[in-house]
């Protein structure tokens, strides 16, 4: 397995690409944005994307969908929690950013469920607070998990935006997301990375 980390969006988001690196099939987590050069480095390795994982509906997750499933018209997976989310404008904060904007049509996953794509098995954690919908995408053979907005170095995602908890967010972390073991890799939704064995270690929040 291979994961390289795009920073795109206005509010630099770590957009990252799964790929196998046997097949070339490739999961695309978060696309904040689909630049030029995003693009060009996709059709240029000749990878062949199977799947938009997102880790939550906020607009700076999800702005580069379209642009994205122009080139390749793959199924994009989100929380059921996070449905109004990616309906409404106010929620997801793009109507506060941006113009606005909204995706109909993803598929709704749910906790504990695993998506084989591109030859690995994500486990979809539900870890609402953050956002009702929040999720975190556990390889456990590969000892890696991305954390979307959820946890962070040393930091957690906010709880100041509509239908966020602290509570929720912190219950999430010490329940499931501590759980895992200390060795595993953390790819985060913001900044860079970290494992849980730091975090459970060095994070104020935890």
């Amino acid at each position: 397995m291979k994961i390289e980390k795009f920073v795109t969006g206005i509010i630099s988001t770590n957009c990252y690409l799964v790929i196998n690196e046997e097949t070339k099939q490739t999961v695309v987590i978060d696309p904040a944005a689909c630049p030029s050069y995003l693009m060009g480095h996709m059709k240029s390795e000749g990878l062949q994307v199977e799947a938009i994982l997102l880790t939550h509906g906020h607009f700076d997750h999800i702005m580069g969908i379209d642009d994205l499933r122009r080139e390749f018209p793959v199924p994009v997976y989100v929380h059921e929690g996070d449905r109004e989310t990616l309906l409404d404008p106010a929620l997801n904060l793009s109507s506060s950013y941006t113009n606005g904007y909204t995706f109909d049509g993803a598929d709704y996953i749910r906790d504990g469920q695993r998506l084989e794509l591109a030859g690995f098995s994500f486990q979809v954690i539900h870890t609402p607070g953050h956002t009702p919908g929040g999720v975190c995408y556990y390889l456990e053979s590969e000892g890696v998990l991305f954390s979307g907005d959820t946890l962070f170095q040393n930091s957690v995602g906010r709880t100041d935006f509509p239908n966020s908890s602290m509570s929720d967010l912190i219950r999430s972390l010490r329940e499931k997301v501590m759980k895992l073991p200390d060795d595993v890799k953390v790819y985060p939704g913001h900044m860079g990375e970290t494992t849980i064995g730091h975090e459970r270690k060095y994070n104020p929040f935890i």
